[in-house]
């Protein structure tokens, strides 16, 4: 089959797909704890190779001690260390952090930016916590692809890449613009709940028979 094609799934089946996602995690939504576009910023740059559980159990001490921008931007990284060092890898983060508020408070009137470009510019902030603040902070459509996007799209057949930036590519074009940021926290759910990296629960998925992996192996 051409690949171009096999990029391109059937819209009914699609549809299928995403309806039967939605049935099976109809509480899909952000893990993240936050109440603003700052805290929920921070938090996604803190939960790069760690968990989401792991990261809130540190940001409430540290936004009580940094409320904005501004006050985190006003400390230095070895001050925030005691406060992220169970997220792993702190000694970047905190640097990142940091630098990132500065530039917030210096360039961008203390405000967290609502563009891709703007928030892209900063510290820490690669294109996938760039579409997560944009789609979960301002309400922008996007597709942020985790591990568990990545891995559950090219299983299920939503894309069909062997990398992150062609596989966002891939799913903005397959699936309603106006789905795209419900359906990455179904993936999400998906790829945590039921379609694990060894071992996933193919017994207890909603859309197996539509799934190309589990269809594949089960006609060998």
């Amino acid at each position: 089959m051409d690949k171009k094609k096999k990029n391109k799934p059937d819209k009914t089946w699609t549809a299928s797909v995403l309806e039967g996602l939605k049935a099976q995690h109809p509480d899909a939504k952000p893990e993240l704890v936050f109440s603003n576009p700052y805290e929920l910023l921070i938090a996604t740059v803190l939960s790069a190779q760690c968990t989401d559980k792991q990261v809130n159990k540190c940001t409430p001490a540290l936004f009580a001690a940094y409320p904005t921008p501004a006050d985190l931007a006003k400390a230095e990284p070895a001050d925030i260390e005691p406060y992220i060092r169970s997220c792993g890898f702190y000694h970047t983060k905190s640097v990142n952090i940091v630098a990132a508020c500065r530039d917030i408070a210096d360039k961008f009137e203390g405000r967290v930016p609502d563009t891709r470009e703007g928030l892209e510019s900063l510290a820490g902030v690669g294109r996938k916590t760039a579409n997560v603040v944009l789609s979960n902070a301002f309400g922008v459509p996007a597709i942020a692809v985790d591990t568990h996007v990545f891995r559950v799209s090219n299983r299920i057949g939503l894309a069909s890449a062997d990398n992150v930036a062609e596989t966002e590519k891939q799913l903005m074009e397959n699936i309603p613009e106006d789905t795209w940021s419900i359906a990455h926290h179904w993936l999400i759910f998906h790829g945590r709940r039921v379609c694990s990296a060894k071992k996933p629960k193919c017994g207890e998925c909603f859309i197996k028979e539509l799934c190309r992996a589990y269809r594949e192996k089960e006609s060998k």
